[in-house]
């Protein structure tokens, strides 16, 4: 060999022994022809062995390996094309291209290897045998990754406002290959692998690659389909295991099963006509009154098509404008009503798939009627199959223990710090407008985002960079999702639970208030004050009502420094706090009306209105997610239904009354559109007032929460409406009331009173509200 080399050497370069010669000598020399030496054959030292070596073997076996495509699958070597499989447990494994059939080496550990001669890497696929017959399939390590380089900028930018498009699991075609897609954010993570039905939930053989900074790992499987189950086995950086479900999850099995479910929709929408128009009018200038619904128990046992075939049908007949569904989001606990989410992006499987849940959203809104959700990007619970600690490493919740253990609830609050999870939220936000068609979005337990000190004592938390006690982190992300979804998702409303003074909670993002922060950017706010008062006030003996006559009027002194529903919700009327219609004192028929007149109270005064089930026909029972809402008592088989039925039909009068009033809800956020008559009569248990539309025309309300009869009472009204209709009087007797009225025509008189150039008389029923009109 050394003589051959030699002549070689001397054959290329042309050169004699004297090889140190240069210029003229040298290029004579070089002139003179030599004697070819013979050529050599290929040179069998260049070969490189196909089988991986001890490193590559162990980190792939342990799970801790970050570009497993950079070895396996088939990559061009001196000597041709190395092939490389990593398939535990089979028998043997070729390589099939068209008429080319090469058996692989068995390397051991279910590594096979082989080196082929071939110029460049063919198109190819598997063959595979475990115990039975070889079977032909794709190799996952001949892929490219699946996200493209503005996917991974936007990821790390925070900013992937379609985050469930790219990340979590997708049926795809990929290189003219169909197959799913895996993907999943895990930056702290050693290695990642898919484990599922499809490889008998052992992930050896399906390691997945690292994207670099992006901290996203991903992992194309030509072969998987629609619904398949999988998990994430990720390696955390202490070498241990975990198996994970999918944070993008867009499907679920039913819990307590925890597996992720790859997912394809196949639902044709037929609101198009909904969606074109449900931007026309903003929400603050028009009839919005909302029907909470938690859907597991509304019917018990109904699915979400039966639910579709049932809900609207109701909804519509009570004159609702919108429901609003209880988290919808899956969630382990069916006790916690759906308030700790585990998965983010998926309709609970309790009640069907995904595009069943579509269905009932389509056909609530062909019923004409918008659908609201609630949403829960406060805390997330600490369940090991989920987010807490999702890649051993603190990553959707806070570094710090303290900020991430939520006092309250046992579970952990969003490092809204972080700009990947911010980014997880505020997609989540789109996803379910966008995906879903839902209308709006009321976030849950605003305030518990807002305040570093919420339910904290001192030393448990720390100030923000100001000294103050507000989260700037939770600032930013939730004025970043409410302008992001108002951006994309015209039409669509969000509505923040807030209970606390909060400076400009429905203030427009870009507009700095007194407290130097811009607005959050909600739509509506939870008025929280006006409910707590106004139930407050109900609850005592009426003897005592005028004592606390301003537990009604101190709403209006803050009415107008934020848009606002009056919320009567499920946190109502649980845990100890009795239904609504058990709120009231004295008899039975004493808190009926009592409950008529609070309701016609509520209709009238500003803000949008939602009430929760059950409290439409004055169930007596707290609520329950056990059986929900006591349906028997409007069967007829009841001896005294018309109690129940009575509430309910004037929950309906109300709505459409309401719907055909715009002065109860053109101005609603406008002072114009309110007026004092008599704000004052304490001693009397009376308050009247004016709506005014935009032209102004009035609706004169007045409430009188005494269950005694006030004949001929004098109220002051303008002197430009020659007469008034009562348009309702919740005495009425088919609402259950003692039918006690006046005239149905009320003329006003040109004496003075309350301030007004003229005034009418009228007979106020015990525990009753009065709506008059223009005749």
């Amino acid at each position: 060999m050394t003589s051959k080399k030699s002549a070689s050497a001397k054959s290329r370069t042309g050169k004699t022994g004297n090889s140190g010669k240069t210029g003229k000598g040298a290029q004579k020399a070089a002139r003179v022809p030599a004697a070819r030496a013979p050529q050599p054959p290929p040179a069998e030292a260049a070969k490189v062995s196909p089988a991986l070596g001890a490193t590559d073997r162990e980190r792939l076996l342990s799970g801790t390996h970050h570009d497993p495509h950079a070895v396996l699958g088939a990559h061009p070597v001196p000597g041709g094309v190395a092939f490389r499989a990593f398939r535990p447990y089979a028998r043997s494994v070729a390589v099939v291209s068209g008429e080319l059939r090469a058996d692989l080496h068995d390397d051991g550990d279910g590594f096979f290897s082989a080196l082929l001669p071939l110029a460049e890497v063919p198109a190819y696929r598997l063959l595979v045998a475990y115990d039975g017959p070889a079977r032909e399939t794709e190799d996952p390590y001949r892929f490219l990754p699946t996200l493209g380089e503005l996917d991974l900028h936007l990821i790390g930018e925070g900013r992937h406002e379609q985050l469930w498009r790219v990340l979590g699991a997708h049926v795809t075609t990929h290189q003219g290959v169909t197959g799913t897609a895996f993907s999943v954010w895990a930056p702290n993570a050693r290695g990642v692998r898919v484990a599922g039905g499809f490889d008998f939930w052992d992930g050896t053989g399906h390691p997945m690659r690292s994207l670099g900074s992006s901290g996203v790992w991903e992992l194309f499987v030509p072969g998987v389909g629609e619904g398949e189950l999988y998990k994430f086995e990720i390696t955390r950086p202490d070498g241990t295991r975990t198996l994970r479900a999918d944070p993008l999850a867009r499907r679920t099995e039913v819990p307590p099963a925890t597996s992720s479910i790859v997912h394809a929709s196949h639902h044709a929408w037929e609101d198009a006509e909904w969606m074109a128009h449900r931007a026309d009018t903003p929400v603050h200038e028009a009839p919005f009154s909302v029907y909470e619904v938690h859907l597991p128990s509304w019917r018990p046992g109904l699915s979400y098509r039966e639910l579709a075939e049932q809900l609207p049908a109701y909804v519509k007949d009570m004159g609702f404008t919108h429901v609003e569904l209880m988290p919808v989001a899956e969630h382990p606990f069916g006790g916690s009503w759906g308030y700790q989410v585990t998965g983010f992006y998926a309709p609970t499987a309790r009640l069907g798939t995904p595009d069943d849940f579509k269905y009932l959203v389509d056909r609530l809104h062909q019923a004409g009627i918008g659908v609201l959700m609630d949403w829960v990007p406060a805390h997330f619970p600490r369940d090991d199959w989920a987010l807490a600690e999702f890649d051993g490493r603190p990553l959707y919740e806070h570094h710090d223990p303290l900020r991430a253990a939520h006092p309250d609830w046992g579970t952990l609050e969003f490092d809204f710090g972080r700009r990947e999870v911010r980014n997880f939220l505020v997609a989540n936000a789109v996803y379910w407008c966008q995906e879903f068609h839902i209308d709006g979005l009321r976030v849950d337990a605003v305030a518990s985002m807002l305040y570093l000190d919420y339910s904290r004592e001192p030393g448990q938390w720390t100030p923000n960079e100001h000294g103050g006690r507000e989260n700037l982190d939770a600032v930013a992300f939730l004025q970043e999702m409410n302008a992001t979804v108002y951006r994309r998702c015209p039409g669509v409303v969000t509505v923040a639970e807030e209970s606390t003074a909060w400076d400009g909670v429905t203030r427009p993002t870009h507009h700095q208030g007194p407290s130097g922060f811009g607005g959050l950017g909600f739509g509506l706010k939870w008025n929280m004050g006006w409910m707590h008062d106004s139930l407050q006030y109900m609850s005592r003996e009426p003897v005592h009502r005028a004592y606390h006559h301003g537990e009604l009027t101190f709403s209006m002194v803050y009415a107008y420094s934020e848009n606002y529903v009056l919320p009567i919700s499920h946190d109502e009327v649980v845990h100890g706090k009795r239904s609504l219609v058990s709120k009231m004192p004295g008899d039975w028929w004493q808190q009926r009306a009592g409950l008529r007149a609070y309701l016609g109270f509520m209709w009238a005064h500003p803000g949008k209105q939602l009430l929760f089930m059950g409290q439409e026909f004055a169930q007596g029972a707290e609520w329950s997610e056990a059986h929900g809402p006591d349906w028997w008592l409007l069967d007829p088989a009841y001896g005294a239904e018309a109690d129940h039925r009575g509430v309910r039909d004037l929950v309906r009068d109300l709505n459409a009354l309401y719907r055909a009033a715009p002065p109860l809800w053109r101005r609603d956020t406008d002072p114009a559109g309110f007026e004092w008559i008599s704000g004052d009569a304490a001693d009397d248990n009376v308050l009247a007032f004016l709506r005014h539309d935009a032209d102004g025309t009035p609706l004169l309300a007045v409430s009188h929460f005494a269950p005694v009869v006030r004949h001929d009472y004098r109220i002051g009204v303008p002197d430009d409406v020659p007469a008034w209709h009562e348009c309702l009087n919740t005495d009425a007797v088919r609402y259950g009331g003692g039918g006690l009225t006046g005239t149905d025509v009320v003329k006003p008189e040109p004496r003075p009173w309350h301030g007004r150039p003229a005034s009418v008389r009228l007979t106020l029923p015990p525990l009753s509200t009065l709506w008059l009109r223009p005749a």
